[in-house]
């Protein structure tokens, strides 16, 4: 059996739907297919596809191999399309989504030295805060972070992970004075950020598993990651922040993180592309700069 084989012919015929669509797909004849599909299951033990439908299903084993078997797939055809382009020089526009607190606080940290290092690049940015569809909507690559992703077609490599912090301005803790503990923060001006009109609600988590329900954005509530950042470095109150997004900003002094043994739950970034097989080398330039980029900055971060 031709192992390799037999993983192509598994996954085309999962995304294909048909053995015989699978067939035209890979060039080659329904028979084949089934051929194929048989020894990998016999080599296996195990079988992956029920046809007992008009509809082709995977099993409960076949789900587990056909996710590991398309990783693996992808992984090599990665490596294929990195050594082909491995001379090419990336050129061309990269139409990015991403939300609009990278726009306006993380993206004057990368990107000067993309355009910088790629020169034949250029950027179509669009920024907001609500999900795009990335391939309807002609997009290269969306920018998320974000608890966890919903399954889809597109690919999802984390770029970088962190808490979401508790942050103010001196000047608001100047007049205010610094919590002490959780039960402090319903005394303080909670700066919420809400896309809807639904509440602002913090759910925190602290030291031994305790654990914090807040409710945010009496005083102001905004639609808008920008606003809430201007209005925290204002000494309008406190807000959350990805510990990434106001890194530069501890540094600097400009924002104090608050209750420190306390956070909102990890964020993840990722960067979202369709599938590694049609990844050009404009946008797989842009992925690997933010890596190394996002990279560094956990380290900083540490």
């Amino acid at each position: 059996m031709d192992h390799f084989a037999a993983l192509r012919a598994l996954r085309a015929i999962v995304d294909a739907g048909s053995f015989s669509a699978a067939a035209e797909r890979l060039g080659t004849t329904h028979s084949a297919m089934s051929r194929q599909l048989r020894q990998l299951e016999e080599h296996l033990q195990v079988r992956l596809l029920d046809r007992n439908s008009r509809r082709l299903s995977l099993t409960e084993a076949g789900r587990d191999y056909y996710r590991e078997a398309a990783s693996l797939l992808d992984r090599l055809q990665e490596a294929d399309d990195r050594a082909r382009a491995g001379q090419a020089q990336p050129s061309g526009i990269v139409r990015i989504s991403v939300p609009q607190v990278v726009a306006s606080q993380e993206l004057p940290h990368w990107l000067p030295s993309f355009l910088q290092r790629y020169p034949q690049v250029a950027l179509d940015l669009s920024a907001d805060d609500q999900l795009v569809d990335v391939v309807g909507g002609g997009f290269d690559m969306a920018f998320r972070i974000a608890p966890s992703l919903p399954d889809s077609q597109l690919v999802a490599r984390e770029l970088a992970s962190c808490p979401r912090i508790l942050v103010a301005a001196p000047a608001y803790l100047a007049r205010h004075g610094l919590p002490r503990q959780a039960a402090d923060l319903k005394h303080h001006a909670l700066l919420g950020f809400s896309p809807t009109a639904a509440p602002a609600s913090w759910q925190l988590q602290g030291p031994r598993g305790a654990t914090a329900s807040v409710e945010a954005g009496q005083r102001l509530r905004v639609d808008a990651t920008p606003a809430l950042y201007a209005a925290a470095v204002a000494g309008m109150g406190i807000s959350l922040f990805t510990a990434l997004t106001v890194q530069e900003d501890l540094r600097a002094g400009r924002l104090i993180r608050v209750l420190p043994a306390w956070n909102a739950g990890q964020r993840h970034y990722f960067a979202l592309y369709p599938h590694a097989r049609a990844l050009a080398p404009k946008v797989r330039a842009l992925v690997d700069h933010l890596a190394t980029h996002y990279a560094a900055w956990m380290d900083g971060a540490a």
